[in-house]
């Protein structure tokens, strides 16, 4: 989330193994978000992080490390601002794309973001996300919020079975991984995992306990996609 200890949080993350950082910009009713990142989004918005410190935010992160940085937030935000306005700025910033979790694919077709699906999008909506994403497409695994849970969603698998059945562009899953394990099972089916909620719990704790958290995740990701048995 972004805030004044996001910065040094986003290299840790990186000097841990992370290829990619997601910053969360703090909207007042996130729709898509459990009480991990409802509370990550509350703290910030007492703290004074409004979008233009946001973007500050970010300017700061992309000074500091060079993989994509990618603000996720709602659409009211970017209505708020200006949609144009703001892709100018989270460019000028050091984004390298954006995620809107509550805009339908079909608004605002010329701002170009990370496409958002779930076991629930129908096959044709999913072949369209694919088409209209940028970069790579979000699955996510479950029919619910964000959040820490205790085994990977079931509906994972057919979720990146159907979507691979209609694109070629990386999938990414996400939502309610926390654990190596799950990181592990997650990375043998996609091309790549997001876990945020659980990240933002580890780091409460600080930089290194991030570094640490996402290094174990890396390793045991690293682990599942060289094994003879993914090949």
């Amino acid at each position: 989330m972004a805030g004044r200890g996001m910065p040094e949080l986003a290299r840790a993350a990186v000097d841990g193994g992370a290829d990619l950082i997601e910053i969360g910009f703090p909207f007042s009713d996130p729709l898509a978000d459990g009480p991990v990142i409802r509370a990550a989004a509350e703290r910030a918005l007492a703290e004074g992080m409004r979008t233009e410190r946001c973007l500050d935010c970010l300017a700061t992160t992309r000074a500091l490390i060079n993989v994509p940085l990618v603000p996720m937030t709602y659409a009211s935000l970017l209505e708020a601002y200006g949609y144009r306005r703001f892709q100018h700025d989270a460019r000028l910033a050091g984004a390298t794309s954006l995620i809107v979790a509550d805009l339908p694919i079909e608004a605002e077709a010329e701002l170009r973001r990370v496409q958002l699906v779930a076991p629930t999008t129908p096959d044709e909506r999913l072949r369209l996300a694919a088409e209209r994403t940028d970069g790579w497409l979000y699955l996510v695994s479950v029919t619910g919020t964000t959040g820490p849970r205790e085994t990977l969603s079931p509906q994972a698998a057919e979720l990146v079975e159907r979507a691979r059945a209609v694109t070629d562009v990386p999938l990414l899953l996400g939502f309610g991984i926390t654990t190596p394990e799950q990181a592990a099972e997650a990375a043998a089916e996609a091309d790549g995992i997001v876990v945020g909620s659980r990240a933002v719990q580890v780091a409460e704790e600080g930089p290194g306990a991030l570094r640490d958290y996402v290094a174990s995740l890396r390793a045991a990701i690293d682990a599942a996609t060289t094994s003879p048995s993914s090949r």
